[in-house]
């Protein structure tokens, strides 16, 4: 039997986002393959363990719970599903502590998950490869509260603009800004969670989600559509209001579904990917395709696109699980063939 670690909470504002996710995955998880250990990570970064820790996370206390020793505790793993979104989860910090500890975990490794969160990285790395983005420009919180200047922000854009914290999911903190009074609030309301914002030029377009599941050959799923029913899919939009809602498959031609499956594969493998990804797709009335974004820990909530396309291509929810955990001892694997150790006695060795 396979000892698991599911790893929920975290010091992120996707903490709610990442507990339901969480349960999700946990149900499924089948009793006769796995022992399921459950490990959360409160809000102020404690981590907990046990069979409550889920629950008492769920309502924002931890006071009671086993907190014992880190390392000590996944050690005693076979392997690692964080179930983190957002920062301190899925940006690469999770991801080294399993690194030097030499367990396998599930999803994309250190830095694919480290240049995946950061928007403004993404797409320099993206840039660099020559994919497809729409017109951006940044500003750093340090220069914004040191001028508030509006002029130098929209020099090379125009009305309306989308404003992004760099590194944060789920659409924390995203605003669209019609005029400079609404920028300037939609940059007072991103810098309050991350110090880099990103504003990219507003485009009339149709918003694809493609499922990205593999190694070094990576697999595509059914590709789905997000049917806005705001202004755009912003947190309240896919956790609160619900006046969104979400297609699979999408209503696309075949050339379509062609360009959008080779663009999120030549994306996910620029940033060195494994494991799984949702990657966020543009597409324009004259049919061309830009990169929005990569989800490196997409959503595994009941609403969440990642595991609907999925099923739509006839992996159903548990089966998903078992071939995540399948890439990660795969990867695993694969990494522990390096050589770590010189030895000077070798032919090829010049000390």
């Amino acid at each position: 039997m396979i000892k698991i670690g599911i790893v929920f909470g975290g010091r992120s504002g996707e903490h709610e986002v990442s507990l339901v996710s969480a349960s999700n995955v946990i149900k499924a998880l089948d009793p006769e393959k796995y022992e399921v250990h459950l490990i959360g990570i409160t809000k102020d970064g404690k981590w907990v363990f046990g069979a409550d820790s889920l629950k008492a996370l769920k309502k924002g206390s931890s006071e009671g719970l086993d907190e014992g020793d880190i390392m000590g505790r996944l050690s005693e793993l076979d392997i690692v599903f964080p179930v983190l979104h957002g920062p301190y989860g899925e940006d690469g910090t999770i991801q080294g502590l399993l690194e030097i500890a030499n367990i396998p975990y599930v999803g994309c490794g250190v830095m694919a998950s480290s240049i995946a969160m950061d928007k403004l990285m993404t797409k320099a790395v993206w840039e660099q490869a020559g994919l497809p983005q729409v017109p951006y420009t940044s500003v750093m919180r340090h220069d914004w509260e040191a001028s508030r200047d509006t002029t130098a922000v929209m020099t090379s854009l125009e009305y309306p603009v989308f404003v992004k914290p760099a590194n944060m999911g789920s659409s924390v903190g995203i605003s669209k800004a019609k005029d400079e009074d609404g920028l300037r609030q939609a940059i007072d309301l991103a810098i309050r969670f991350d110090r880099k914002v990103v504003i990219e030029q507003g485009m009339d377009i149709r918003e694809i989600e493609v499922a990205v599941l593999g190694n070094d050959n990576p697999e595509i799923g059914e590709i789905g559509e997000v049917l806005v029913g705001g202004e755009f899919y912003d947190f309240n939009d896919k956790y609160v209001d619900g006046k969104s809602s979400t297609q699979v498959p999408a209503d696309l031609t075949n050339e379509q579904r062609t360009a959008a499956r080779e663009l999120a594969i030549q994306a996910f493998k620029t940033i060195d990917g494994s494991g799984m990804a949702r990657v966020d797709l543009f597409l324009t009335k004259d049919g061309k395709f830009y990169l929005n974004e990569i989800n490196t820990i997409p959503g595994f909530t009941s609403i969440s696109m990642y595991p609907k396309m999925w099923e739509a291509a006839g992996t159903p929810y548990q089966l998903l699980i078992d071939r995540l955990i399948g890439l990660a001892l795969e990867r695993h694997n694969e990494k522990s063939r390096n050589q770590i150790v010189f030895e000077s006695g070798s032919d090829w060795y010049q000390g």
